[in-house]
């Protein structure tokens, strides 16, 4: 099965050999991303609320780079440096999200890329 590469001008580029996200058939592959401004490249500072909203932000614009949108996410992992958090993930993701909710999975981390404290993965299933 071919691959493509999926990329947008709306989330952050790749900050390594990787892609924004890889398409394989009906699958969409989509690269961890951290709470990198498109526009700057920076990592947003401030609270973690913002952090939350940027990251779902730029998966949300690789989504819809890719044919689909959030409404298509099977699969989300999220890490994170302080589990402390992890209420907010649950207080701001159903204004991303609708029901049914993509299975999810969140792990704890010592550090992220840039001094980031939240990072998401997804996998969108598109008809």
């Amino acid at each position: 099965m071919q691959r493509q590469m999926i990329r947008t001008e709306l989330a952050p580029k790749a900050i390594g050999t990787y892609s924004q996200a890889i398409r394989v058939g009906d699958t969409v592959y989509v690269s961890g991303q951290i709470a990198l401004d498109p526009a700057t490249g920076e990592l947003l500072s401030g609270s973690i609320d913002a952090e939350i909203r940027r990251v779902l932000d730029n998966l949300k614009a690789v989504a819809a780079a890719a044919g689909g949108s959030l409404d298509n996410v099977a699969k989300l992992s999220v890490f994170m440096t302080d589990l402390a958090h992890f209420a907010k993930v649950n207080e701001i993701m159903p204004q991303y999200f609708r029901e049914p909710y993509p299975a999810r999975a969140v792990v704890g981390v010592a550090a992220l890329p840039r001094g980031a404290h939240i990072e998401m993965e997804c996998v969108l299933s598109l008809p």
